[in-house]
């Protein structure tokens, strides 16, 4: 391919693509072999688009045009004949219009020439405000909202962005236990693809039976995922089903009459490479982080979605975890961008997302979470629009006291968590709702918007103020879970409290007072899902309690291992016995064993751990605390926008090398930290800091405490 062409590429309105495609996979979910669809509003793509854009040349250049649809082409508002696959743009300043109509697919185009080419700066929009009076003349489009064009990674014409689909590998199992004309295949781990059948020959049905337990595989009435197939062939014949399945185990039984030689499987996955590592000086850790990982891939498919054999949808709050753990393993944008998009939908909003209250506002912090790891503030301005009326939307639905409280048609979410009450004005949902209104004010900031800025400012401050007023329990050192017909309850649970901690919204003194008075008092409601430990190892991280984390993961991620888990799960309770691991929502096999939520120790390990994290967008300058947390050693890489941080830390030396930024390393030591080309500035007792340039290998010498 020419260096001309591979500056082209497929073009698209921004978020178009994500909604369809999001739209094509998520509906792919069966039950019981039964169509599942969302239960929530899907949007679509807008079917026809106008893309413009201006150019000056020295000399006539030929463009070859690609479209997703039927479409005309214009040159300086003059149309060509018929749907021209190659033009003839002559030398001078001229505007190229192609307006592309597609029901089926999003209106795309791909536009080839030496200097002519589609890229971002190509304009578009669904709506030219155009019309012809009856001498002739067009009308003014001066109101016609132009918007920069999207694009993703298809630079090739003949590949168009709605043929796209998630490469494959062949895998085989690793037993099969054949018992008459049934037969239990084992893949040896948590999978996902499409299974093979080879060798058919004969007339009959095929019953499939998908486990990702052994327990499930074999029964018949209560396993999630089967397929029943009837073949009718006088010679063998191979086939792959259309469908792709999470599973570990199947069971391929035959009726009389028609064999199967054997079984393989299409191994589907992203191909997103890892460019964040970690490795440590305990083995189960190490096992632990690697499962995560897996966990994590498996969960990473066109989009970040929840768990691979129930759901595969895409929810906000599962979403925003598989962000944050993406930053410290893949660190794959486009990934993060697509979900949001994805989520986030059309105007008019008229639910939250995913229709739960919780999930909107994960949303909001996933976008300024974004533009601080990644430094693409394009992205945010693009988004700024969208997160406008998605907030007027949350603002049109607070109560007589301003606050956020579960209204019909509303899903308070928060967690799985037995007898939790939801009712009323609950703390957790008035803390992710000021944290978004803080979102949204550095975001209005980004775009120059100081009028709105200042508007987001005063109302998270007024929500936050009566966080403490309305929430806060003097004898309970604690905020309590709710408020009821304007009475706080005496109930604390672990959700505000903790996320308060790294929101830091407590003082000092308030954040001891809470890892005492709930975090590590027993008597608050146990957390028993990942999703929730996330969150509650998180604060505790916070407060420098890396050590009792460390034990906190390997009792917890180091259980399902001990059950034989090769991936992570979506709910794990220590007490349960045998099959009462894979029940949940009232059925024997309703859990998923491969949950994204569940691969937390990757944030963890990178953040808290290595102590690495972004203090300004995109690692222009950043943080390395580092803490070992009772290990002898660990090292790891954590990936930024342009190269990454390569850490070793023992209890008497630190290792570090950065690509990029200004970071700045923060260490307790018993004497001076002493190396090569530092500074050191005491700023506490035994706490010091040294500046991180780019390009330089440090080796610092310590005495850890």
């Amino acid at each position: 391919m020419s260096s001309f062409a591979q500056q082209a590429t497929w073009i698209w309105y921004p978020g178009d693509y994500e909604i369809w495609l999001s739209n094509k996979m998520q509906n792919r979910r069966t039950e019981r072999g039964t169509f599942f669809p969302v239960f929530w509003k899907m949007d679509n793509h807008y079917v026809l688009m106008d893309f413009y854009k201006t150019f000056t040349l020295q000399q006539p250049k030929e463009v070859n045009i690609y479209a997703e649809g039927t479409y005309n082409v214009k040159l300086d508002g003059k149309a060509f004949e018929g749907m021209p696959s190659v033009i003839t743009v002559p030398a001078g300043t001229h505007k190229i219009n192609i307006k592309v109509f597609s029901q089926a697919t999003v209106p795309a185009i791909f536009v080839q020439g030496k200097t002519i080419v589609s890229d971002s700066g190509w304009l578009l929009t669904f709506e030219d405000k155009e019309w012809i009076d009856e001498t002739g003349k067009t009308s003014d489009i001066s109101a016609t909202q132009w918007v920069n064009a999207d694009y993703g990674s298809f630079n090739n014409p003949l590949s168009p962005p709605s043929k796209f689909s998630l490469p494959t590998q062949p895998q085989a199992p690793v037993s099969i236990i054949k018992n008459g004309n049934t037969s239990l295949i084992d893949f040896g781990k948590e999978t996902f693809g499409f299974l093979q059948l080879h060798g058919i020959k004969g007339k009959g049905n095929i019953n499939i039976i998908y486990g990702e337990s052994k327990e499930e595989a074999n029964s018949d009435d209560h396993a999630e995922t089967l397929d029943r197939i009837q073949f009718n062939s006088t010679v063998n014949t191979d086939s792959t089903l259309p469908l792709s399945k999470a599973f570990r185990y199947v069971k391929v039984e035959t009726t009389s009459g028609i064999t199967v030689d054997s079984v393989s499987m299409l191994y589907e996955y992203a191909d997103v490479k890892d460019k964040g590592s970690f490795a440590c000086s305990d083995t189960l850790i190490n096992k632990i982080y690697d499962v995560s990982k897996y966990t994590l891939h498996l969960a990473t498919r066109e989009f970040f979605i929840d768990g691979i054999k129930r759901d595969r949808w895409v929810w906000s709050g599962d979403a925003y975890q598989s962000y944050l753990m993406n930053y410290y393993l893949m660190n794959d944008d486009e990934t993060v961008k697509r979900t949001i998009y994805a989520l986030r939908g059309k105007d008019p909003v008229t639910a939250h997302i995913n229709t739960i209250m919780d999930y909107t506002f994960y949303w909001f912090l996933s976008v300024y979470d974004y533009y601080m790891y990644s430094g693409d503030s394009a992205f945010i301005k693009q988004n700024y629009p969208r997160m406008q009326t998605l907030m007027d939307y949350c603002l049109s639905r607070r109560n007589k006291d301003g606050l956020m409280e579960g209204l019909p048609g509303d899903w308070v979410f928060i967690d799985w968590a037995a007898g939790l009450s939801k009712q009323g004005e609950v703390s957790f949902e008035q803390m992710l709702f000021c944290r978004s209104l803080e979102t949204m004010a550095l975001c209005a900031t980004i775009n120059n918007d100081a009028t709105n800025a200042n508007k987001y400012k005063q109302l998270a401050a007024d929500i936050k103020q009566k966080l403490f007023s309305y929430y806060w329990n003097e004898q309970k050192k604690a905020l309590v879970h709710s408020r009821v017909n304007g009475v706080a309850s005496n109930n604390v649970t672990r959700y505000a409290n903790m996320f308060g901690i790294f929101f830091n919204y407590f003082t000092p003194a308030q954040k001891q007072e809470i890892k005492t008075s709930v975090l590590l008092n027993d008597s608050v409601q146990k957390i028993t899902t990942p999703y929730m430990r996330f969150y509650e190892l998180e604060a505790l991280c916070a407060l420098g309690e890396q050590q009792h984390v460390l034990q906190q993961m390997k009792d917890y991620w180091g259980g399902m291992l001990q059950l034989g888990a090769t991936s992570f799960w979506e709910e794990y309770d220590p007490s349960k016995k045998g099959a009462e691991h894979y029940a949940m929502y009232g059925r024997p096999f309703g859990k998923s064993l491969c949950h994204a939520w569940g691969a937390s120790p990757i944030y963890l390990l990178g953040k808290y751990y290595l102590g690495v994290s972004p203090t300004s967008s995109g690692y222009a300058t950043y943080k390395i605390e580092p803490s070992l947390g009772g290990l002898q050693w660990m090292e790891g890489t954590v990936p930024t926008p342009h190269g990454n941080i390569a850490l070793r830390c023992d209890t008497k030396q630190i290792k570090i090398r950065s690509t990029e930024g200004e970071g700045t390393l923060r260490i307790k030591s018993k004497t001076i930290p002493k190396g090569n080309n530092i500074s050191v500035k005491n700023i506490d007792d035994n706490i010091y800091e040294i500046s991180i340039k780019p390009g330089i290998d440090y080796i610092i010498n310590y005495k850890g405490l």
